[in-house]
């Protein structure tokens, strides 16, 4: 962590008036009576400035158009809340002081606020500001009981402020959240009248639980976003509210204290940080502060990027033949990976080989693996651990593996009828690791398919077996347990895939550096494989391996287009030369045959997702036709996408020169285009993917 020299504020003021923070950073004291509103400090960075009044209440304002415009009104942004459901938000200022910061996270200022209620608690209000992340401001509070008395807490806010409306902006605002909900809703919405949402980080069903400690609000001019900075996960909520003035964000954390006399509590470390265009800038920098805090995103092999076939769509009713029969057509489209899916196991929990299918046990897998590569395709295995089934052997011989809650009850998990294993149980880990090396060092599988909504997050354990110090550990050492699998795998084959798809669920970042491949995870739309595609190459990076799912999954079952676009990996679940089922049927038909090899040879042809995606150039919710930038090579690839398109569009981020565009999916060329003309008419139906190449680097 970094360290803060303090320096008095005569001296502080003398610093900065020569520093290179000067244009961007102030302090200073007015004449205000408390609570008057009016601020008493403001403090910022070329981005960002927060203002403090008397009564230690803050507000934000943007710096980012050139121009000081408040994004909030004063409010109090950080208080507690008492047994019995007393808020103390009045805190009256007693003292401020500033000083330097060099570290983690390189050159910065520390701000300390500190101030006294009426009931007896101190507070300190610390602000850290990073030259390396303007606009990012890391905040942390301490409350100290020093009045006569215990104090009961019940719960700590933070970052609590309310994103002023824009009548003249419709929609008025959009946001991103990064909790998981059960019912798969999609994680990028627009704000409407009476929109709520309480995004809690906790479990939100049985098994849907976990996310991204992150909530963005943006209107169409700028953007407000909170959060923490934790490196474990925390139970906190990011509510979203809308009303009439705008919308509310706030990192609420519950947890009953009773505080003794002298005795003090400080939250977590969260942030509040402002951005223009969309939520990309925020988890982009999220990101990047995460990375030097040591969660950093996972090595990416050239295999995560190959084209994928998954048996899936036989279902559970797979057979070896049907398999391997379709392997060969597979392999003709250019797809690379053959993927077998839930069905081979007896269990949940037991997995062992299902005879009906592998009468020959073992001796079956591997003869399939073989055949696999044979076909010159890879094998991969899907599995989903921390799941035990009712009536399996490990359940019978392992109660001790199981999470309990408080009152000695299972956690079920809904999709296999299952109930949760705990991830920091060593006897789970060691279960896990031993089946992790039997499917790649025995059965010689290239890569893991781990699947399920379960293993997004947990809920707190409880069982006496496990000596838990608390009952959060099972939160916070989950991605303990996915480090565990991912390095397991690394030593037995460094080019291993590990893709962890956890079902509709919104990507528990924390987890994120255990695996080298992120799929859709089974997306309700194309709009969801785009904007999840845009949400993980801000959290994983700008070149991440992120699969689109089953193309089967997105609209019209076919739209490879919102994969491409969005620099996905494409992946298909078709069934072939028969499928025997008669109704959800896979079958890849002669006049599907011709669309899948086109896409599928276009993608391995462009390779976008090697490229980089260049999230911050347009605005997801407010740029119409929605629009998606890769760089790769010196050339820009454009993806746009509307159900109809008739006019103007603009092609952002040109560098110096001329650029010839060619619509690369119908082979057309469009013209010149330079960063000073930058503007074309189109019309198109669903989707336009350009391609912008300098005219110097063209080939003919």
């Amino acid at each position: 962590m970094s360290g803060a020299n303090k320096i008095d504020r005569r001296s502080f003021l003398q610093w900065l008036a020569g520093s290179s923070m000067a244009a961007g950073t102030g302090l200073y004291s007015r004449d205000a009576a408390p609570g008057s509103g009016q601020p008493v400090a403001r403090i910022g960075d070329t981005a960002i400035a927060i203002e403090v009044d008397g009564q230690m209440r803050c507000r934000v304002l943007s710096k980012l158009g050139g121009e000081i415009c408040p994004l909030s009104d004063f409010a109090a942004s950080e208080y507690v809340r008492l047994e019995g459901g007393k808020l103390i938000k009045h805190f009256e200022l007693r003292g401020q002081s500033a000083g330097t910061l060099s570290g983690l996270h390189g050159h910065g200022i520390r701000h300390n606020f500190t101030g006294q209620s009426l009931e007896g608690m101190k507070k300190n209000l610390r602000i850290d500001l990073y030259d390396r992340y303007p606009g990012f401001a890391v905040i942390s509070v301490s409350y100290q009981n020093n009045s006569d008395k215990l104090i009961h807490l019940e719960a700590w806010v933070n970052a609590a402020h309310r994103l002023k409306l824009r009548s003249e902006t419709t929609p008025n605002f959009w946001s991103y959240s990064g909790a998981t909900h059960p019912d798969r809703h999609d994680w990028v919405q627009p704000v409407t009248a009476g929109f709520s949402q309480r995004n809690f980080m906790g479990m939100n069903a049985s098994d849907y639980g976990g996310g991204t400690p992150v909530v963005d609000v943006w209107r169409a001019d700028c953007g407000l976003a909170v959060g923490h900075i934790e490196v474990t996960p925390k139970l906190v909520a990011l509510p979203i509210i809308a009303s009439h003035q705008g919308v509310q964000l706030a990192v609420e954390y519950e947890q009953s204290i009773a505080l003794q006399v002298g005795a003090q509590v400080t939250t977590f470390e969260t942030f509040v940080a402002i951005h223009k265009g969309d939520y990309f800038t925020t988890l982009n920098t999220y990101r990047k502060l995460m990375s030097k805090r040591g969660l950093r995103a996972a090595l990416i092999p050239e295999e995560s990027y190959e084209p994928i076939w998954c048996a899936w769509g036989y279902e559970r009713n797979f057979t070896i033949a049907l398999m391997t029969g379709t392997l060969e057509k597979a392999k003709e489209l250019g797809l690379e990976w053959a993927v077998l899916d839930d069905g081979w196991q007896t269990s949940e929990g037991d997995w062992q080989l299902d005879r009906k299918k592998f009468p020959q046990g073992e001796a079956d897998m591997k003869h399939l693996v073989t055949t696999i590569n044979a076909s010159g395709m890879k094998a991969r295995l899907w599995i989903a651990p921390l799941a035990v089934d009712p009536g399996t052997d490990l359940l019978h011989d392992h109660t001790d593996m199981l999470l309990l809650d408080k009152d000695g009850a299972v956690q079920n998990i809904t999709w296999w009828n299952s109930f949760y294993l705990c991830p920091a149980y060593d006897k789970t880990i060691d279960y896990t690791k031993a089946l992790v090396r039997k499917i790649l060092g025995e059965w010689n599988f290239a890569g893991l398919k781990i699947d399920g909504q379960h293993l997004n997050g947990v809920a707190p354990c409880f069982n006496p077996a496990h000596n838990h110090a608390r009952p959060e550990e099972s939160v916070e050492k989950l991605q303990e347990f996915w480090k565990a699998i991912y390095d397991t795998a690394m030593e037995i084959n460094p080019h291993a895939v590990i893709e962890i798809c956890p079902c509709g669920t919104s990507y528990a970042f924390h987890n994120m550096p255990y695996m080298n491949q992120t799929p859709a995870a089974d997306p309700l739309s194309s709009w969801q494989v785009r904007h999840k595609g845009k949400t993980i190459k801000a959290l994983m990076g700008p070149s991440a391996a992120y699969a689109g799912d089953h193309v089967e999954l997105s609209d019209q079952a076919s739209d490879f287009a919102s994969t491409i676009g969005v620099g996905g990996v494409v992946a298909t679940k078709f069934t072939w030369p028969i499928d025997p089922k008669p109704k959800d049927s896979f079958l890849l038909t002669p006049e599907k045959e011709v669309v899948w090899k086109k896409w599928i040879t276009l993608y391995k042809e462009k390779m976008l997702p090697k490229g980089v995606y260049l999230g911050a150039l347009y605005d997801i919710g407010f740029d119409k036709p929605e629009t998606h930038v890769i760089e790769k090579d010196g050339r820009l690839f454009y993806a746009f996408y509307a159900a109809h398109w008739s006019g103007v569009i603009e092609l952002r981020g040109l560098h110096k020169g001329d650029y010839y565009v060619r619509d690369y999916f119908n082979a057309r060329d469009l013209g010149q285009v330079s960063a000073g003309s930058n503007k074309i008419t189109v019309v198109f139906n669903l989707f336009l993917l350009l391609e912008a190449i300098p005219i110097g680097a063209r080939v003919v």
